[in-house]
């Protein structure tokens, strides 16, 4: 998740710009009635009985999921009752409900193996059908454990994990929760075997519903975050870490070499692209060593986080008094002009450090493309921009870009660089990356190799588009519900190999969770330019700051005209409005929850869904 943090004027700016009042904000589109607020609240309790609850909590709410007629509808209604009640006169409104389908907590022991848990799966089915309000299925099933039986059978078998060179990865954590490794390589393993298993059941008999029921599903999202993975899951994000990828297994290396015999068809066009000499196909093997600390038998082999020929130069930057918005990082290679960063993105770390800044608004990033660069120390400088203002030096770095003989790099030529005043002494600023004379290695074969796991990524999620395409909801929308690992300027997202799954995918929409800044400000549209999508759906949305009313308005307003289909936030289940689990989602819209202004939000929406 990238957190990031909001300034008051940028949203006033945003409801002048747009010029509508709060009453207005349903009718911003001509297709208004495809436009839905699909809050998710923690049903599992319910759905699949468990003992982390409130012991104040008024008991009974667990009547309502037990029993012949046993559902959730009850538990969806008391929550959503707190922000919007049904009422005859405003026929359910656009708030509805995200129903989370944890899958492989739906398996239950079975002799030698595992079956689907009807019962538990009936009351999904009747949680549909007996609450009005219009839903999104989420079939959940990640790398975040569920507590269920089947996982730790699941990840014994090396089959179902992803692979680094040095083999299966271990079981992780991330800030207490269990994370298994699953592996996105294949699709004949039992875990997704078993994925599909609860798909079809819960589809199947989703499907004898009436159809006024079985049409409250607006769209369906398939699994969550899916991505690659890598070892130390919790903090290995960044590029100060070991590059280690998934994935390596055998299935894994030979279907690289079966994407690379597509691709180029002779061996002797790819060793032209490449500038090696490999006999065949059967003979490449992914890039898995680094050269600076591994011994390479050909230059091939060399992989790290810029082997594809990518660098990020990133940072922050902060002047009290001056607002942000407009202020770019000017980036210069060897004194010419090659980048505008805008200053925008989102720095939670910064603000921890720095709570008088009061925004985290205050970073930036360019990832600099090196791979036509000629070999030799090249020198970058950043400037800040700002508007009707001098450019503001904030730093030099020399770099060395690297061929593949390790020649002693040679200073390349310097244009003189436009005028430029040093960094006054109020102003805050920090160059990440690059870092100081270091060392940068191209390697085309890495390019192909990253290519290749983003496909890997892209053929899992189709996989389960293919399975609800064969049922009655093959005319209902299906949506991925993935981050953007771009949005955090410390993130290599290298790593998750995500990049094409968030490209537009036919009959799979594209599905992001957005929070702080990309929530709210200028990186999304910007992220958009250059991949248009005709529609979306926010899975996870959270501005990590409070808004009021006119201020949320506007935020939602701006994602509806930019195509979104639905806005989905977490909220606590609350029976008789007391919250009955013992652990609070630190992102919930709650009227308890004090962190990054979430009780105002939920206050902020209770307004926003009362104007008629």
């Amino acid at each position: 998740m990238a957190w990031k943090i909001n300034r008051r004027a940028s949203i006033y700016l945003l409801t002048a710009t747009l010029g509508l009042g709060v009453g207005a904000w349903w009718q911003l589109r001509p297709q208004a009635t495809d436009f839905w607020l699909l809050p998710m609240m923690d049903l599992d309790n319910c759905l699949l009985p468990r003992t982390d609850t409130v012991p104040a909590a008024p008991a009974h709410w667990q009547t309502g999921c037990q029993g012949p007629n046993g559902s959730a509808a009850h538990l969806v209604e008391s929550t959503l009752q707190g922000l919007r009640p049904v009422s005859p006169t405003n026929n359910n409104g656009r708030l509805g409900y995200t129903l989370k389908v944890p899958l492989l907590a739906f398996l239950k022991p079975q002799g030698q193996g595992w079956q689907v848990d009807q019962q538990a799966l009936e009351r999904v089915v009747r949680t549909v059908r007996d609450n009005p309000r219009p839903l999104l299925l989420y079939l959940f099933s990640t790398h975040f454990g569920v507590n269920a039986p089947i996982e730790p059978v699941l990840a014994q078998n090396p089959d179902n994990l992803g692979h680094t060179p040095a083999g299966p990865l271990a079981q992780d954590v991330y800030y207490g929760q269990p994370v298994y490794p699953w592996s996105v390589a294949r699709t004949d393993n039992p875990l997704t075997l078993y994925r599909g298993q609860v798909i079809h059941a819960l589809l199947q008999r989703l499907c004898t519903l009436p159809d006024d029921a079985r049409h409250r599903i607006k769209g369906i999202s398939l699994l969550g975050e899916t991505h690659q993975l890598f070892p130390d899951f919790e903090s290995g994000m960044g590029f100060d870490r070991p590059y280690h990828v998934t994935d390596y297994s055998t299935t894994s290396v030979t279907g690289f070499r079966r994407y690379l015999t597509q691709r180029y068809t002779r061996i002797e066009t790819l060793n032209q692209k490449l500038g090696s000499n490999y006999p065949s196909f059967d003979s490449v093997f992914p890039p898995a060593k680094n050269i600076r600390s591994e011994k390479l038998t050909r230059f091939e082999e060399h992989l790290d986080a810029y082997a594809t020929g990518q660098l990020p130069v990133s940072g922050w930057v902060h002047t009290p008094g001056t607002l942000i918005a407009g202020q770019t990082v000017n980036i210069y290679l060897n004194g010419k002009p090659v980048a505008e960063a805008p200053v925008q993105l989102g720095r939670q770390d910064v603000l921890a450090v720095h709570p008088e800044f009061k925004t985290a608004d205050v970073g930036w990033r360019h990832d600099l493309d090196f791979s036509q660069l000629p070999a030799g120390i090249h020198r970058i400088d950043l400037a800040l921009a700002q508007p009707a203002g001098p450019l503001t030096h904030l730093g030099t770095r020399l770099i060395s870009v690297m061929d593949k003989r390790q020649t002693t790099p040679q200073v390349q030529p310097m244009t003189a660089l436009p005028p430029m005043q040093p960094r006054p002494s109020q102003m805050s600023a920090y160059i990440d990356e690059p870092r100081e004379h270091a060392s940068y290695y191209f390697n085309p074969l890495a390019v192909e190799w990253l290519a290749f796991r983003e496909a890997q990524v892209v053929d899992y999620l189709q996989h389960f588009n293919r399975l609800v395409t064969q049922t009655c909801f093959n005319d209902t929308p299906r949506y991925t519900h993935q981050i953007v690992p771009q949005f955090n300027p410390s993130w290599d997202s290298s790593k998750y190999a995500a990049a094409a799954s968030l490209q537009p995918l036919g009959t799979l929409r594209t599905g992001i969770s957005l929070y702080g800044q990309t929530s709210y400000g200028r990186s999304l549209d910007d992220w958009f330019k250059p991949r248009p999508h005709a529609s979306y759906g926010v899975t996870e949305f959270h501005p990590l700051q409070a808004m009021d009313a006119e201020q949320l308005r506007a935020v939602i307003s701006q994602h509806q005209h930019r195509g979104a289909r639905f806005v989905s936030f977490f909220l606590e289940t609350r029976w008789q409005a007391q919250r009955i689990m013992t652990t609070p989602n630190l992102f919930s819209f709650d009227p308890d929850n004090l962190q990054f202004g979430s009780n105002q939000l939920y206050s902020s929406m209770q307004t926003l869904l009362s104007t008629p």
